[in-house]
């Protein structure tokens, strides 16, 4: 499938160019021949809630300031009514110190972890269903032709996934649209700095839909709902736990979406399945992107 350079419909478009993401090296194949790469670069962001650090994430580096407050906001660290006075970012340091009005303490939070099935080793603090029993997501209605749209524009989006692997993406979209591609060595990351930029700017997620890469876990499933996406879709697959959430809550959770395919497991009422499946191309069985990140 050939990538479509045209990436000016986003707010937020990858950028596989940019200095300090990747970075050259050399090896040997099968035969023994050298072969020059690039790869992704991991480095460490520390992330300070006031006076307190909270945690160290390896990440590839860029939008760490969306990465710190969403992060802070996913994990209910910074509530709805909490005023954000001030967000530093020290390149140096690598650390990011996100103030607020009133101080805030976690330590009760902080004793319990429980760590989660991302490739980069995310965290989610004290319960894992925590702040969920009160969340209502929105009954928008979705049309499939958006979906096939969506997938198909951000299957061929350039990214640094196609530049040098081993990394995730997120994308936030609205109807047909895709808006902010995030990337990052854990799609728990990627999809913190959504939450950040949206948290930020001040975006409504009731219409929005939240496409990952990655596998529909239930740290997705909670980071959505904590965000208040309604649907969470994917061209990989599901863990039971993920769908089981999902069915509580209400959440549409669409996987294993190739071309004319997808799967729904949680959320149905939500389809409006306006597009024939049979009109929609299929994939190449030779994809650039893998299924399985």
């Amino acid at each position: 499938m050939a990538q479509n350079r045209d990436t000016s419909g986003y707010l937020i478009a990858p950028d596989p160019g940019a200095a300090r993401l990747t970075r050259a090296v050399t090896g040997t194949d099968q035969t023994g021949a050298t072969v020059a790469l690039n790869v992704v670069e991991e480095r460490p962001l520390t992330i300070f809630l006031n006076s307190r650090e909270i945690v160290t994430a390896m990440t590839i580096g860029d939008y760490p300031a969306y990465l710190a407050l969403g992060f802070l906001r996913n994990q209910g660290m910074l509530r709805a009514d909490d005023v954000i006075t001030g967000v530093d970012y020290d390149e140096e340091l690598e650390t990011v110190v996100v103030r607020t009005e009133a101080q805030t303490s976690f330590e009760d939070k902080l004793k319990k972890k429980t760590r989660t099935s991302g490739c980069a080793v995310g965290t989610i603090f004290g319960d894992m269903m925590e702040g969920l029993e009160g969340v209502t997501l929105p009954p928008v209605q979705i049309r499939t032709s958006d979906l096939y749209a969506l997938a198909a524009q951000i299957n061929r989006t350039p990214s640094l996934y196609l530049e040098a692997g081993a990394i995730h993406g997120t994308i936030l979209c609205q109807d047909n649209r895709p808006l902010v591609y995030m990337e990052d060595v854990g799609r728990h990351n990627a999809v913190d700095k959504i939450a950040g930029w949206m948290l930020s700017e001040g975006v409504s997620a009731a219409d929005k839909i939240l496409y990952t890469t990655g596998r529909l876990t239930s740290e997705m499933v909670i980071k959505t709902a904590m965000m208040g996406i309604p649907v969470l879709a994917s061209r990989s697959g599901f863990t039971a736990w993920g769908v089981e959430i999902a069915n509580q809550i209400g959440l549409t959770l669409i996987g294993r979406m190739k071309g004319q395919r997808f799967v729904c497991l949680s959320g149905e009422e939500r389809l409006i399945r306006d597009a024939d499946p049979a009109l929609i191309a299929d994939e190449p069985r030779k994809m650039g992107r893998k299924a399985s990140t």
